[in-house]
């Protein structure tokens, strides 16, 4: 029987869809064009940027610290889809520039210009200071300019020789907390039920939904790692400043009484304090790095280059090396999810294919994975952690190098490696596990609607959400919980040599800094992303290697526009539409960040299984 034609208005949908898609292709590749064309007729009609002979690199830091940068649809990127607050700068990027700099006699001083630094982390900002550190091994100064210091710009620029204010600013220092909102009424009042399992005392991803405030073991875990992480920056700022820890909490602690000792002129008060060398308007700080540089650009400014502008070009001066060996790095960034996901997310699937090809790849000797993920689905996980596996079990050495956070399931991919890397003040362990899901059968009865039918089974209407809990559902939800719990102790026991009931002493859910995880045995070393490679380099019996950052494939396409569109030297050309001072909206909007978190993680909950080894805590400080 022939098959009966498509209707109409069927045919006439089709068409539209079809043409809105060509027309977005050829939009796009119409650009992709232009884009050339703008490139070309700068880099021709104009002179190709170069390194000054004299003059300072400018850490000018935009946006976020990460370890990956997100997807984001070129099109959008093109158009100036993105704030300055959704920027993000590779830790990576900043740490090759400035080690080339340390070495470069072109360059003789490092400026920290950190006024578009929206969020740093103290895990990042201490692998950063490491290679400033060797940039002041080699005899050159590191000088901070600011007209204010957020607590993660101040932190960074604690790390310069000399601290710059504006008259008009000052340092904001408030310490870290964890404060969530908490909906136990609210569900109560929409006669929402909220279903949640989960194995581990300290396991507190679903207590918004289950209280009214902290639990008192969430209280007790939760100001263990703070006050940890509090005590790295509070030290950090004593030794660097060189003033006491005492009084960098008094500053904290009673800045309404340090500001009143300064009639409310917040600069003055951070110069008392020791916070800051000298307060000086723009023009006087631009006169003394004159001075300090000995050279001036064509507009009168001391003569300096942005650090991705001097990255780009110091790329393509620097010959290349011979190695005898390759260091595969994979970047494993974001919120675990199943399946195939973009940079940003951790897919199942794709990291699972990134190490597949190196462990198909003959020319590595040994595979670096950056962990830097709260976890997210257990199902994911364990897709991830079997490919690992399966590398090990083909003699190359495998090390784990800890980001900000490592946790749950984060660490559960982490767990067998042959060396785990954290900074001190890594978030890691949270080694439990929950699933949830609501029921709104007292809602729908409010509004007069009720289910009812057969089954031909006890289990017929389990996970139905217009339905009370199944009872046999919800027994063997636990049991099954349970066993993944016991499966992570074990996971855990045989990657750290420890027995299951050690690792359960540190494990129940609870989260520890790189410091404390150390001292528990759920570390091995403390350091950052390079210590990890060479640690990887060592066991691989390399002297000379090369490291090779391994990641998803894009089109050439995409490729290339997005290395444009974050490239701070073709922005410099095209023009940045995101320049100025930024809006009370964008404000607002970092402090609606973990609100915004914890929708994200609800909304992206995929796992087969809904089970899940997430840390909803671990925020990134």
């Amino acid at each position: 029987m022939d098959k009966k034609p498509p209707g109409f208005i069927k045919r006439l949908f089709q068409g539209c869809v079809k043409f809105v898609s060509a027309l977005r292709l050829l939009v796009v590749n119409v650009l992709f064009l232009l884009v050339l064309v703008i490139v070309f007729l700068g880099v021709s009609g104009g002179e190709i940027p170069k390194i000054p002979e004299r003059g300072a690199l400018m850490l000018d830091l935009k946006g976020s610290l990460v370890d990956q940068t997100s997807y984001v649809d070129p099109l959008q990127r093109l158009m100036g889809g993105v704030t300055p607050e959704q920027h993000e700068t590779l830790v990576q990027d900043v740490i090759d520039a400035v080690r080339y700099a340390s070495e470069d006699q072109r360059i003789t001083t490092l400026v920290l210009k950190l006024d578009d630094l929206a969020f740093g982390g103290i895990s990042k900002i201490q692998e950063v200071s490491l290679v400033l550190e060797e940039f002041r091994r080699s005899g050159k100064k590191i000088i901070a300019i600011g007209d204010n210091y957020s607590q993660d710009q101040y932190l960074l620029a604690s790390h310069a020789d000399e601290i710059y204010l504006h008259p008009m600013g000052g340092v904001s220092i408030k310490g870290y907390g964890v404060y969530r909102s908490y909906y136990k009424k609210a569900l109560e009042k929409m006669a929402i039920n909220f279903h949640v399992f989960r194995v581990g005392n300290y396991k507190s991803a679903m207590e918004p939904m289950m209280r009214e405030s902290m639990s008192d073991d969430s209280r007790e875990s939760n100001l263990a790692w703070l006050s940890s992480l509090w005590g790295e920056y509070v030290d950090t700022i004593a030794a660097r400043r060189n003033v006491s820890a005492d009084s960098v909490n008094h500053y904290a602690n009673k800045f309404d009484q340090v500001l009143a000792e300064h009639q409310g002129d917040s600069a003055r008060a951070a110069a008392a304090t020791g916070f800051v060398d000298a307060i000086v308007d723009r023009d006087e700080i631009n006169q003394q790095l004159i001075n300090e540089i000995g050279a001036t650009d064509e507009k009168g400014f001391y003569q300096r280059i942005g650090f991705e502008r001097y990255l780009w070009i110091r790329n393509i001066e620097l010959p290349s090396s011979v190695a005898d060996g390759k260091i595969a790095v994979i970047v494993a960034s974001g919120m675990i999810l199943d399946g195939d996901w973009p940079p940003g997310y951790i897919g199942g699937d794709s990291l699972a294919q990134l190490i597949r090809q190196v462990r198909r790849d003959e020319s590595v000797d040994a595979l670096v994975l950056r962990v830097d993920s709260g976890g997210g689905s257990a199902f994911a996980s364990e897709v991830i952690r079997r490919e690992l596996a399966l590398l090990k079990q083909q003699g190359r050495p495998l090390v784990v190098s800890m980001g900000s956070t490592a946790a749950s399931g984060g660490y559960w991919i982490s767990a067998l490696a042959d060396e785990i890397w954290a900074t001190p003040t890594t978030l890691t362990g949270s080694i439990g596990i929950f699933s949830a899901f609501p029921t709104i059968e007292k809602t729908l009865g409010k509004l007069g609607i009720s289910n009812d039918g057969v089954g031909t089974t006890a289990m017929a209407d389990a996970g139905r959400i217009d339905r009370p809990l199944n009872s046999v559902f919800g027994r063997a939800m636990q049991s099954s919980l349970e066993n993944g719990y016991a499966r992570f102790l074990t996971i855990v026991a045989s990657g750290r040599d420890m027995t299951t009931d050690q690792v359960d002493d540190v494990a129940q859910g609870r989260v520890w800094s790189g410091a404390d995880a150390f001292d528990k045995g759920l570390v091995d070393q403390l350091g950052g992303l390079d210590q990890a490679v060479a640690a990887a380099a060592k066991m691989a019996n390399l002297d000379q290697f090369e490291t090779e950052v391994v990641q998803l494939p894009l089109t050439p396409q995409q490729q290339f526009i997005q290395e444009l569109m974050g490239s701070e030297v073709m922005l410099s050309w095209l023009g940045n539409p995101h320049a100025g001072s930024q809006s009370l909206l964008r404000q607002i909007n970092r402090w609606v960040v973990p609100f915004g978190r914890g929708l994200e993680f609800i909304d992206n909950m995929n796992d087969p299984q809904n089970t899940y080894l997430h840390c909803s805590t671990c925020a990134e400080l």
